[in-house]
């Protein structure tokens, strides 16, 4: 099934890319659930970002009552005025992504991302986002970053080529999929990284998912998409 455009008409008015990300997550963990050796398992973990706020009234409750203390007044300390008060964007990462775990505990071994928009859409969002998978780089977790966002024109793979201190490259556009790892996984010192430019209208390929120095399983990202065509029943023609 040829790869079509989720965010824009007519599509997106078909079914939501939010709705298709989060089946495709789906499909991703069923399909891996089906071909992962002895040992592995994949889980779906799948949030939009959203404020976190403090429980304020509960904590208004802490010292709202001032002690009796035998009548003896408590003085209350006041700091001095900050040294910075500025605002500060702290980005809430859209996550719609497949962990695979060593099973029966909860080490990580890979991570398969499919981005959305919101990953994309500003400097802090894309900073996040790309610290955050050379993060799990450096804990020797390897990754799939599956980019087929159209609204935006970023391309998330040179920014972490960027952020990594590496030489750029040219002939990526911004719509790809790219397997990523580091060697030796316990003490990474060596980046290898696998490929695939994308487009509207073609099928979608097969990427190599590492889960041991020795050790690949093959994404088949094609048969995951199809999938969740049929599976959310969006038509097709």
């Amino acid at each position: 099934m040829p790869l079509r455009d989720h965010f824009h008409l007519p599509m997106r008015g078909l079914c939501t890319w939010e709705s298709f990300h989060s089946g495709w997550a789906s499909e991703v963990t069923r399909g891996l659930n089906k071909c992962l050796p002895a040992g592995y398992v994949a889980r779906p973990n799948v949030k939009l970002g959203v404020d976190v706020a403090a429980d304020v009234g509960a904590l208004e409750q802490v010292g709202d009552e001032p002690e009796n203390n035998g009548g003896i007044a408590t003085a209350v300390w006041a700091p001095a005025r900050p040294t910075l008060a500025v605002p500060v964007d702290f980005h809430r990462l859209d996550v719609f992504e497949v962990q695979v775990h060593r099973e029966g505990g909860l080490e990580m071994v890979a991570a398969i991302e499919l981005v959305s928009p919101r990953n994309k859409d500003r400097p802090s969002a894309r900073r996040n986002f790309v610290a955050k998978l050379a993060a799990y780089l450096q804990a020797g977790v390897a990754i799939v970053v599956v980019d087929v966002v159209t609204s935006r024109a970023e391309n998330l793979y040179a920014l972490l080529r960027q952020h990594l201190g590496l030489a750029e490259e040219d002939g990526h556009g911004s719509l790809c999929a790219v397997a990523c790892r580091t060697l030796p996984p316990d003490e990474p010192s060596l980046l290898e990284a696998w490929v695939e430019p994308l487009s509207l209208g073609q099928s979608l390929p097969t990427m190599p998912l590492w889960l041991e120095t020795d050790l690949a399983v093959p994404l088949d990202l094609e048969q995951s998409y199809q999938s969740t065509f049929v599976e959310l029943r969006v038509p097709t023609e």
